[in-house]
């Protein structure tokens, strides 16, 4: 583990989820995958519009549901209970597909065991007690949307850099991240390496650096 000289807190994945949701344009449709990024429905700043799609047959998927009011048959792709906005509306998978391999999702945002330098994506889920639906719809998602931003912490827990020079997972996609949402820190991927948009309160670049297995430039 990374010793810190500095006294700063990580976001959470609540924190991590709703500063993602800040940067979401009025009006874009957004895939959102397992885990953190399941979060972001419910972070969206009052009064935008963001139409959230789920490649199980959903538009217009809304925050999560409030104790005592799940619809057990209403469910995300990741087996999620999820609520439907007024105005959304449900259809076949293939059709799902389609909408992703026409590139009519302004952003999917997306997990991830590792992101390297050059944006490329490894988050594939191979899980034997059944807790996350294998390879699942990451390929097209990763390659089908116009955008892919990743949510995710920024180091393992056994404090392992989870971006990289390059990805020891196999690669769900290549060069396919555009930036990088972490409990440390905002990242975009650019053509000549990662720049560092921010960082968390507290946290000096030095520290971001030494946790982070690619190098970083520093925010402009």
């Amino acid at each position: 583990m990374t010793e810190i000289t500095a006294n700063w807190k990580p976001r959470s994945r609540a924190q991590i989820a709703a500063r993602l949701a800040m940067d979401i344009p009025e009006g874009w449709t957004v895939n959102l995958g397992i885990g953190v990024p399941t979060l972001v429905a419910d972070h969206v700043p009052e009064g935008r519009e963001v139409i959230f799609h789920a490649e199980n047959g959903i538009l217009g998927v809304g925050p999560a549901p409030a104790e005592g009011d799940v619809n057990r048959w209403l469910i995300n792709a990741g087996k999620q209970h999820v609520t439907l906005l007024k105005g959304g509306s449900y259809f076949h998978h293939a059709d799902s597909f389609a909408m992703i391999r026409g590139r009519h999702l302004d952003l999917c945002v997306l997990g991830a065991y590792e992101v390297s330098e050059k944006g490329d994506l490894a988050n594939w889920a191979r899980s034997s007690d059944d807790s996350a639906p294998a390879v699942g719809g990451a390929m097209d998602l990763a390659k089908g949307a116009r955008r892919l931003w990743v949510a995710m912490q920024h180091v393992t827990r056994e404090g392992a850099p989870r971006i990289t020079k390059s990805c020891s997972y196999p690669l769900t996609a290549a060069g396919c991240v555009k930036r990088i949402y972490t409990d440390l820190a905002v990242i975009e991927v650019e053509a000549d390496g990662l720049r560092v948009i921010e960082m968390i309160d507290g946290l000096s670049f030095n520290d971001l650096q030494a946790q982070t297995g690619a190098e970083l430039k520093r925010p402009a």
